[in-house]
């Protein structure tokens, strides 16, 4: 995984802090949101050996595309949101992301 993708609330507040000393308004929400999408968005990319699905919010869900627009999968939180999941046990939201890539990936 990327340094640059926060792996658990203490790399969310290190880039908050990034953010704010660049003079970006980003909040907690926004960065974990992004990190949930991004951790996803590299486990198919290593799971397909290049950039060939995208991943993108489709409200709480994250869907995933193949490369000729078709969804290929859809993951959804355990919770209420990915943030909650995230706050409150990262490494298995991890985990789990990493679980639904290998079954979408394997159901093709």
């Amino acid at each position: 995984m990327s340094v640059e993708i926060p792996e658990n609330m203490e790399d969310v507040a290190m880039q908050l802090a990034q953010h704010k000393v660049r003079g970006e308004q980003v909040d907690e929400t926004t960065v974990i949101q992004n990190a949930v999408r991004d951790i996803l968005q590299a486990f198919f990319d290593e799971a397909l050996e290049g950039h060939y699905d995208d991943v993108n919010w489709d409200e709480n869900d994250l869907v995933v595309t193949d490369v000729m627009g078709n969804e290929a999968g859809r993951v959804h939180p355990q919770s209420d949101s990915f943030v909650n999941d995230f706050k409150t046990d990262a490494d298995s939201l991890i985990e789990r992301l990493e679980d639904e890539t290998a079954r979408i990936v394997g159901g093709r």
